[in-house]
């Protein structure tokens, strides 16, 4: 195992310092897609699916933190001491340096895996009491090679969305302690985040508490009107493209500075910055592009639409209530 890892560490140890935390982490996310699809296609369920999915978003973050440490490690085998792994706690107070991150390299990558611990336990705690059925799944489940783009689609989701995350982790953290501890763009992307986990989590929990009622008999309203779902009508997508929104910001305030290019081994000039802020900017573009036009509100507007469509009560509730930004 000693020897496979020095391989591969050898095999991605690129001069550039972005390709070299890039493409393990992109390579981990298809190697953990791909193990996730087997049983899944030989068993025909999508039971693990999203929880694959967090799965990966919390390897890929943890690998790219961890892996300038790991290949330092790895190159001092002959030596008699070898560096120490950083302390996440000493890091969260630390501008960067030697044995320590740059805080936003640790609060970003934290970010992340709450976000992905919360929203797998929670999708699959869903799909659980749905008897391990997802309606998105009807068409492929029996189709081997569609069910394996699936998951593919989902290592290429996470790749795009870690992009901002992954390249600031690539980034030297001696490099990074030149930066001043905060800015603007660290108050205004760790605000957006916090404002939209917060959106997400408490949408999703009045959605679980609405289901549970119905359930008991407490109603029988046939769609939910009340809390956050008066505001929107997805207001568990609004607050997942806000959330990934901060964390682009939080990551563009660094990766557009010179220290920023420089640790990314940019040239630091107009197609540097460029570059940049479009890696920044793929995260949360195309998470709103996936829920807006591909698998997050279109099937749940086309599914509601069908069933209450000719229902007066369904068409107020979607004439005054917006689809996507919710009103005041």
């Amino acid at each position: 195992m000693s020897s496979l890892v020095h391989t591969l560490l050898n095999l991605t140890a690129y001069r550039n310092p972005f390709l070299r935390t890039l493409v393990p982490s992109i390579g981990l996310a298809f190697g953990i897609q791909a193990a996730a699809a087997i049983p899944s296609i030989f068993l025909q369920t999508e039971r693990f699916y999203d929880l694959s999915g967090s799965l990966t978003y919390i390897s890929c973050t943890a690998l790219s933190l961890y892996l300038p440490t790991l290949r330092a490690r790895y190159a001092a085998l002959t030596s008699a001491t070898a560096p120490a792994y950083p302390s996440l706690l000493a890091s969260l107070t630390s501008k960067g340096g030697i044995n320590a991150w740059n805080w936003r390299q640790v609060v970003l990558s934290a970010a992340v895996t709450f976000w992905a611990v919360r929203l797998g336990s929670f999708l699959f705690g869903r799909i659980t009491a749905d008897d391990g059925k997802d309606s998105r799944f009807d068409k492929i489940r029996g189709s081997p090679p569609k069910f394996f783009g699936a998951f593919l689609a989902q290592a290429t989701w996470v790749s795009l969305c870690l992009m901002p995350v992954l390249a600031l982790n690539s980034i030297p953290a001696t490099a990074l302690a030149a930066l001043p501890f905060f800015t603007i763009t660290d108050i205004l992307g760790v605000a957006l985040y916090i404002g939209g986990i917060a959106f997400e989590a408490t949408a999703d929990r009045q959605k679980t508490q609405w289901l549970k009622e119905k359930k008991e008999k407490k109603h029988s309203e046939d769609f939910l009107t009340r809390g956050l779902w008066s505001k929107s009508r997805h207001p568990n997508y609004f607050g997942e493209s806000t959330l990934w929104t901060g964390i682009a910001t939080t990551a563009a305030g660094v990766m557009l500075t010179s220290v920023g290019q420089a640790g990314m081994g940019f040239s630091g000039g107009l197609a540097g910055k460029v570059g940049a802020l479009a890696m920044a900017g793929v995260s949360p573009a195309f998470v709103t592009f996936l829920l807006l036009k591909v698998s997050g509100i279109p099937l749940s507007e086309n599914k509601y639409d069908k069933r209450y469509g000719d229902r007066k009560d369904y068409q107020e509730w979607k004439k005054n209530t917006p689809m996507f930004i919710p009103k005041l």
